[in-house]
């Protein structure tokens, strides 16, 4: 659905900023409801509410590398900002407002948690059999890539070719 590029911007940033908000507070309430309890069985042993602290990215992958997963966040929003004017599909407005929230949800946790700042731990809380245990954001950002791979098998591009983008200041 093609729009102005400003609509475009405009629903990234509140699809980001209502995935962190949802985010931050369902990790609010693990902290505070999970932390100290064992595994609440929401769906049997399919589906099971599980606190833990991740020092890694997903699968326990890069425990040892926090601060760099902090700084790959960090290029990872930035980008993200450069190419936000430039959307053209709401589809690509959607993948990358999931993706910011995703991002800035499991960042501030790295940003605010001990063990310190950039090398703070994440609150994942959801636990099904056979996979990680992960968060909301961690879902935004699984969604987002799912629909990123639908969009790009549809040939969708994201932003208009140079020769067709319409004149945007600063861009």
């Amino acid at each position: 659905m093609r729009q102005s590029p400003q609509q475009h911007w405009r629903f990234l940033y509140a699809c980001a900023w209502i995935i962190f908000l949802v985010d931050l507070a369902t990790k609010a309430w693990a902290v505070s409801t999970l932390s100290q309890r064992e595994p609440v069985k929401v769906i049997g042993s399919f589906l099971q509410l599980t606190f833990v602290r991740n020092p890694g990215a997903a699968f326990s992958f890069a425990t040892g590398a926090t601060l760099f997963l902090s700084l790959f966040a960090l290029a990872v929003i930035l980008m993200i900002t450069y190419v936000a004017p430039r959307i053209v599909h709401r589809g690509w407005a959607l993948v990358l407002g999931l993706l910011l929230g995703g991002v800035l949800g499991n960042l501030s946790d790295r940003i605010f948690r001990s063990p310190g700042f950039l090398r703070g731990h994440v609150i994942d809380w959801i636990a099904l059999p056979h996979w990680p245990i992960f968060n909301l954001a961690d879902s935004a950002i699984v969604v987002a890539a799912g629909i990123s791979v639908i969009l790009s098998a549809r040939n969708i591009a994201p932003v208009a070719p140079k020769d067709n983008r319409p004149d945007l200041p600063g861009v």
